[in-house]
């Protein structure tokens, strides 16, 4: 049975709630989620559990070894978290020219970064949640030790890993990664159940620690000789002075609502810069090809300014508030012609990423993104613990003019970002869309869609989304409308349409009626999503 095949259409509808909803990319993190609500936690207790069992049950995107970002809404004020680690203090630009590396690999034990995610679940549970840690992480743990039966769209991916690892990871550091995800030489495949207890103590040792154990307990040590074994940067030490960070969330104004997201140095600047130069063109015309055509370009001149200053915010060469000015805007507005331009090329790796929303009926609310970068990460995996570390550190430039250079304890320019809407000081909800450099591109579609088109949040994720690559290139998904497709044509964009909408982003949105306190939810038809809800 080939459980990829739909040869008919199929719809969703928005989900509606009012206790509580957990909505993600795996329908078992989500009832994960929803336990931890049902058991008396709050929603960002069910954040945390639901980002826990998606290490287990979503391995392919995120994992233990990577970063997290999230924003909450408590009591009508928005809190960011930045839970991005920096490079190693031992690894800088000089040290690998030196080695003969002219740019950072993507894979092995170089590009790995200090992962955040423990440290996240810590901070968030001891700053807002209602139950302890270790609680919150049983259904994670429940999963890692029980197993759980693949789905489809995570059984594809697995695969596709697999193949492409079993010819590329072929020295002694990659032998645990097959060990873990691979037993006996093969992948599990769709409907058949994957377990990993090392996975599984994990996780127990971090609930019964606060997290304390990964970064300087048994885990620690364990990550530290595994490095120093395979000649890696990252150390106890760099583990040990590790904290997440607290900061002000970034938004502008779209419309009459505030759209917020996390500052540099991660990427979600990129969105608002966009709807900031976006809302001083024409008025947006449904399934209209000059709306097209503006949304596009107004994304090429976010991306082009964006990718060439984002980094630590102190190192950045102009600032965030002139990049979200609105005499920026105007400037960057007048730019955009009635032709497609052609900007400086970027090639946009793809991006392994998962987004979750929660929200209970306290009024708490949470948008929440944890990621290993490109898929697996970085192929390395610390024997008998599950823990899969990210390739982070592979964004990081080796020229030393460039702001994104890599320099020790230096974070670098960052693609995962969670999105939260608010109007007249109330929160509407937390939104987000993962997936590499798609992210600000999902997240300005995801707005334009709700505040332009009042779309419902499921309409407003099954839309046919657009996806800039470089210079005139745009990628749309098999639905996107022929006769649009013409005309952006005939605006100069090279328009060309793909297969399947895999690497278009898989979005989440949680929004509350301020009066009712209903919620209700959308959740991606690109991927095996799902809404728990009660």
């Amino acid at each position: 049975m080939d459980y990829l095949y739909h040869p008919f259409p199929a719809k969703r509808h928005t989900v509606f709630a009012k206790k509580g909803m957990v909505a993600t990319s795996q329908p078992l993190a989500a009832q994960a989620g929803l336990e931890i609500l049902r058991n008396g936690g709050n929603a960002i207790d069910a954040a945390i559990a639901t980002a826990a069992a998606l290490t287990v049950v979503e391995p392919t995107s995120n994992g233990i070894g990577g970063d997290a970002f999230a924003l909450i809404w408590t009591k009508d004020k928005i809190h960011g978290l930045n839970a991005s680690g920096p490079a190693p203090q031992s690894i800088s630009a000089e040290e690998l020219r030196t080695k003969g590396y002219e740019k950072m690999p993507m894979h092995g034990v170089i590009p790995v970064t200090v992962p955040g995610v423990p440290a996240a679940w810590a901070a968030l549970s001891e700053k807002f949640g209602k139950l302890p840690l270790k609680e919150v992480l049983l259904p994670a743990i429940r999963y890692a030790e029980e197993g759980y039966p693949l789905t489809p769209i995570l059984g594809k991916y697995w695969k596709l890993a697999f193949h492409k690892f079993k010819t590329s990871f072929t020295s002694e550091e990659f032998t645990s990664w097959f060990e873990t995800f691979a037993p006996n030489g093969k992948v599990p495949e769709v409907g058949e159940m994957w377990n990993s207890p090392g996975h599984a103590r994990t996780l127990r040792a971090i609930g019964e620690s606060n997290a304390r154990d990964f970064y300087e307990g048994k885990i620690a040590d364990q990550i530290d000789t595994f490095m120093k074994k395979y000649g890696g940067y990252l150390t106890k030490s760099d583990l040990l002075s590790y904290k997440p960070q607290w900061v002000e969330p970034i938004s502008v104004d779209y419309r009459g609502y505030d759209v917020w997201e996390i500052p540099p140095n991660g990427q979600g600047m990129l969105a608002l810069m966009a709807l900031n130069v976006y809302k001083n063109l024409e008025k947006p015309k449904w399934q209209n090809a000059d709306t097209l055509h503006h949304q596009i370009e107004a994304m090429k001149a976010a991306f082009t300014d964006g990718q060439a200053f984002i980094t630590e915010p102190e190192e950045m060469p102009i600032s965030v508030e002139y990049l979200l000015s609105e005499e920026y805007a105007k400037k960057r507005s007048i730019t955009i012609k009635d032709e497609a331009s052609n900007p400086e090329a970027y090639d946009f790796p793809k991006g392994g990423t998962v987004y979750l929303a929660a929200a209970d009926e306290e009024g708490n609310m949470i948008s929440y993104i944890q990621s290993n970068y490109m898929g697996f990460g970085s192929g390395i995996v610390i024997p008998d613990t599950g823990i899969a570390l990210q390739n982070r550190g592979h964004d990081f430039s080796l020229d030393e003019s460039h702001p994104n250079v890599l320099k020790p304890g230096k974070r670098t320019y960052h693609t995962i970002i969670p999105g939260f809407l608010s109007k007249d000081g109330k929160a509407v909800g937390p939104f987000g869309v993962m997936g590499g450099y798609m992210q600000p591109q999902g997240h300005f579609q995801v707005v334009t869609n709700t505040v332009d088109f009042i779309l419902n949040p499921q309409a407003t994720l099954d839309m046919p989304r657009w996806q800039w690559l470089k210079g005139k290139i745009v990628h749309v998904e098999p639905e996107f409308p022929n006769y649009l497709v013409q005309s952006l044509v005939r605006r100069g964009h090279t328009i060309q349409v793909t297969t399947d909408g895999g690497s278009f982003g898989r979005g989440q949105i949680i929004w509350r009626n301020s009066e009712t306190g209903v919620l209700q939810g959308g959740t991606e038809s690109r991927t095996d999503g799902a809404i728990a809800a009660w």
